[in-house]
């Protein structure tokens, strides 16, 4: 009853009272939040600054990389100039150092046919041109940007239709070259491409569209470009002429008995 009575005479709200009273945690919470906030503004500040004063630096490296590309892209071509006026001298002293007997001439129809097989020599003829590019604002092969497989599958439609030659951005395929994709580009024996690509097939012009369309590669293309947007467009050439492979090297030689 002691209890009872004391809980009757005297009610809880003083304790009540008094705890609310009490200096509460809000402000040294708010305080510390306070200053969470100003510290990551701060580095979000800093971080920010150092972006801006790096971005200038970020870009003229780009471009002196750039240049530097360029510069030996130009090179390489020069030297593939030089490479080709030598072999052109090459033949030339080999016709000559083989006579004009009826075997000189039946290993001269051989060796002619060889070296167009292996893309060893220049070639000329009517034929077909394809130029592929990527779809517009595309920053990858899931929204358009054509990669390393999509032109394989092209060049390859195009051997089984018949082409005799193919050259993809003025470089002549060969049976050892190899289209591989290297970063965001595409080299064609470790030869960078840039887009649009231009694909040229030396072939019968009356027959080549037609088979490519129904091969492999062109149903690949015809996916390609219904699903992902990327430009296709085809003509036909009255002729074409391609260029050699400089990149071909002499790797094995026999000398012919007798």
């Amino acid at each position: 009853m002691d209890l009872l009575n004391q809980i009757l005479a005297e009610p809880l709200d003083p304790d009540y009272a008094r705890v609310a009273a009490r200096p509460g945690r809000a402000p040294r919470m708010r305080l510390a939040l306070l200053l969470v906030a100003v510290g990551c503004g701060v580095l979000f500040a800093t971080g920010s600054v150092q972006s801006t004063r790096s971005a200038p630096a970020v870009a003229v490296e780009r471009q002196q990389l750039l240049d530097r590309i360029a510069e030996q892209q130009t090179q390489q071509d020069r030297l593939r100039a030089d490479i080709a006026t030598e072999s052109e001298e090459v033949n030339r002293l080999r016709s000559e150092g083989l006579g004009q007997d009826t075997t000189a001439q039946q290993l001269q129809a051989a060796l002619a046919v060889a070296e167009q097989e292996a893309a060893a020599v220049p070639v000329r003829g009517p034929g077909m041109v394809l130029e592929v590019d990527d779809a517009p604002g595309s920053t990858g092969p899931e929204d358009g940007r054509i990669i390393d497989v999509d032109l394989q599958m092209l060049v390859n439609g195009l051997w089984s239709s018949g082409a005799e030659a193919i050259a993809v951005n003025g470089y002549r395929l060969s049976p050892v070259t190899a289209i591989r994709g290297a970063g965001d580009a595409i080299t064609v024996d470790y030869r960078s491409l840039t887009t649009p690509y231009r694909v040229e097939a030396v072939g019968d012009p009356g027959q080549l569209p037609s088979r490519f369309a129904e091969s492999s590669g062109g149903q690949w293309w015809n996916y390609v470009r219904q699903n992902y947007d990327v430009a296709m467009s085809t003509s036909t050439a009255e002729e074409l002429e391609l260029p050699a492979d400089t990149t071909l090297a002499l790797r094995q030689a026999r000398a012919q008995e007798g």
